[in-house]
């Protein structure tokens, strides 16, 4: 969520949106095959009451965008509801604006059981009103996992800053070094061939590579990231940008998504204790320096002392950090 929440990438439409993230084959596990039983009413469920609703509403994008976005929490939800926790975020960190009603966001986070390899899995959205005009529209979806495992995690983005402009970063973004461990990227990224998505989108004439700016969010990514801009037609030339997100963007989210559930989260790889300390300070500290490094410093800014204090607080506290 470029400036809210963790796994958010700098779009250069607006000041600085923040960042996160940071054998054996993998297994089915039987807890991610079942549909949750509770998940019909979960707190991203778009039935339940109260400030749960805005979450799940994403009320300022188009009708294809808030289709992927309600299709891949749904898939989260189904498969890893079993194992989540409800969120318990108070309301007004659940959604929260500005004092001059410019900015608006939303930030969903449900913790995982004890039991379970998540960690957590984490909603936003986010709209600021422009000063050239115009709006950014961001809304972010990432999973978690914790040192029980080593796999990757989640990550997706949708950052929008015209209705013909998006920049898209969809990764699993890997928590061991993948020169050390050649065996890691064998089987999270060759073998699931992570890099067919990225071919297919790029093929597009409306897709081009995305560089940030920030050194440290292309040292966090995978090799197999995608990381696009699309400038899409307009005046009836080219595809438009929601006919691109219907029909090549939401496809291919959902596949990385699938393959993340199936060999990431559903895959029964543990990791000894030693490696599980290893795995904890790296987590902790890319959630640290999302905290210190992005998220402090443009919240205030966007929504105000009180409210940048609130959210961090929240944040910190689920993060544990």
């Amino acid at each position: 969520m470029a400036v809210i929440f963790p796994h958010v990438l700098h779009s250069s439409a607006f000041p600085r949106p923040p960042p996160l993230p940071p054998s054996s084959s993998p297994r089915l596990s039987p807890s991610c095959i079942r549909a949750s039983s509770a998940s019909a009413s979960s707190p991203m469920d778009p039935h339940s009451q109260g400030s749960k609703t805005k979450f799940i509403d994403f009320p300022y994008v188009s009708a294809p965008h808030k289709n992927l976005m309600v299709d891949l929490v749904s898939t989260l939800e189904t498969r890893l509801g079993s194992q989540l926790l409800p969120c318990t975020l108070p309301p007004d960190v659940q959604y929260y604006q500005n004092e001059s009603g410019t900015n608006h966001a939303s930030l969903h986070i449900r913790s995982g059981l004890s039991s379970s390899p998540v960690d957590l899995i984490l909603g936003s959205w986010l709209h600021c009103e422009l000063p050239t005009g115009g709006a950014l529209n961001i809304t972010s979806l990432s999973s978690y996992l914790n040192p029980t495992t080593d796999a990757p995690n989640f990550l997706l983005e949708l950052i929008q800053s015209s209705p013909t402009s998006l920049v898209l970063i969809l990764d699993l973004p890997p928590r061991k070094d993948l020169v050390l461990h050649p065996d890691y990227l064998q089987t999270f990224y060759q073998d699931t061939q992570l890099d067919t998505p990225r071919q297919k989108l790029e093929k597009l004439a409306e897709v081009k590579p995305y560089f940030s700016s920030s050194l440290y969010i292309r040292s966090v990514v995978s090799p197999t990231a995608i990381l696009v801009r699309i400038e899409a037609g307009s005046g009836g030339e080219g595809k438009g940008l929601e006919d691109i997100i219907e029909n090549d963007l939401s496809p291919i989210a959902k596949e990385v998504l699938g393959i993340w559930l199936d060999q990431c989260a559903c895959g029964e790889r543990e990791v000894g204790e030693d490696e599980r300390e290893y795995l904890k300070r790296r987590d902790d500290l890319i959630k640290r320096k999302t905290i210190e490094i992005d998220l402090g410093s443009n919240f205030p800014r966007l929504f105000g002392a009180d409210a940048a204090d609130r959210v961090l607080g929240a944040i910190r506290e689920v993060y544990k950090v």
